[in-house]
């Protein structure tokens, strides 16, 4: 399975990406559009839906907020942050931000605090490399990369501006999180185990 589709050479904005049709799905990073409208598959979506819903629950009285795709983050290098001045908009699967005022009306205008990822033929390399970098570069304090093949999640803690090695969990094993200070996941449970 390859990458998704890139969208032409040039480099693109915010801006063009709010000019596309509504229908089609797309992600910049580094001004590169990559397509990511092919639907992802079931037991993907089952996957995003059990985390969703746990976090959901978890943070009902509290101020952090959680967000599933389709959801745009639009993250700037700079604090100049017109639509023709951001190049990178990401639709992670799950989203949790703690901060009010990285949110709007569109979406978010800053860094998730926590990102979570669920692994798919056609997103793998750009979920675990590319997105990696990108979410590392914007301070993204807590990555979780799931892999349904593997039965597998890692957690990836931003130390000092960069991400330690991962720590890796499986069915069997309870998962919690730094930012979720109290969340506890059966790893099993979420994944429908092997």
């Amino acid at each position: 399975m390859g990458l998704p589709v890139k969208k032409g050479k040039k480099s693109y904005t915010y801006a063009d990406y709010l000019a596309w049709p509504e229908e089609e799905r797309w992600e910049l990073i580094d001004g590169v559009a990559y397509d990511m409208s092919a639907a992802p598959n079931r037991r993907h979506q089952e996957i995003v839906m059990a985390i969703s819903a746990e976090i959901y629950q978890f943070l009902k009285d509290k101020s952090c907020r959680v967000y599933a795709a389709p959801f745009d983050v639009r993250l700037a290098e700079e604090e100049d942050r017109r639509d023709n001045r951001i190049y990178n908009v990401v639709q992670p699967d799950i989203s949790v931000f703690c901060r009010a005022d990285s949110l709007d009306e569109r979406g978010a205008t800053a860094a998730p605090d926590m990102v979570i990822e669920v692994l798919s033929p056609r997103s793998s390399i750009i979920d675990q490399r590319v997105k990696l970098k990108l979410y590392e570069r914007f301070g993204v304090r807590e990555y979780w990369i799931v892999d349904p093949q593997n039965y597998t999640v890692h957690v990836y803690l931003l130390d000092r501006g960069e991400y330690d090695k991962p720590a890796v969990y499986g069915p069997g094993d309870t998962l919690g999180s730094v930012i979720l200070k109290g969340l506890s996941l059966d790893v099993g449970a979420i994944l429908g185990g092997p």
